[in-house]
């Protein structure tokens, strides 16, 4: 049970980590559309972003799925640029509207991206067997996750005290836009 345990820490550290910053910007600008009433909807959202990161992570870290790491690293930050744009894109009508539906498939599609990042960090720490350091890992993620997802909860509740709901998607994705951008600059696979 202390591996299971010790896997588990590992998964939430990696989260929270701010060398991971990319998959902290991912939830934060995924959680940007929604208030505190639409919980429901951004469930659906993480979910799926939790059901297509498991799966990928699964795959990869069992090496069914092998993905060259570059390209992965590259990937990840176009995730939370396309994130952004759908956001302005869209605006804060998210309680109607084909949002409901696409919103999850982008997250889950989206996910598999981040699934694949998160397995080749986790592949780097195998012994011998896969089972318990995939599940504590990716149970560690979620709840690193959680804790992010709370977090972001309470400070964009907080920013629609100061400023519309609106005003808010707007400016949380632009800078989260900003700086993911720039990390796929730094990460694309053509730069010198």
């Amino acid at each position: 049970m202390s591996e299971l345990l010790t896997y588990v820490q590992l998964g939430v550290r990696h989260i929270l980590d701010p060398a991971a910053l990319d998959h902290l910007l991912f939830l934060l600008v995924l959680a940007a559309a929604y208030r505190l009433r639409d919980w429901r909807d951004a469930l659906w959202v993480v979910s799926a972003f939790t059901a297509g990161h498991s799966l990928t992570l699964a795959l990869a870290a069992t090496h069914v799925l092998i993905l060259p790491n570059q390209a992965i690293e590259f990937l990840i930050p176009l995730t939370i640029v396309a994130t952004g744009i759908e956001n302005l894109a869209s605006g804060a009508r998210r309680v109607i509207g084909l949002g409901k539906v696409y919103r999850p498939i982008l997250a889950g599609v989206f996910g598999l991206v981040h699934g694949a990042g998160f397995a080749n960090y986790l592949r780097e720490l195998f012994l011998d067997s896969i089972t318990l350091p995939l599940l504590g890992f990716n149970l560690g993620i979620e709840a690193g996750q959680l804790v992010v997802l709370a977090g972001s909860a309470a400070a964009l509740t907080m920013l629609d005290r100061l400023a519309s709901h609106r005003v808010r998607v707007v400016a949380v994705s632009v800078l989260v836009l900003v700086l993911a951008a720039r990390m796929a600059v730094e990460r694309s696979p053509w730069r010198p």
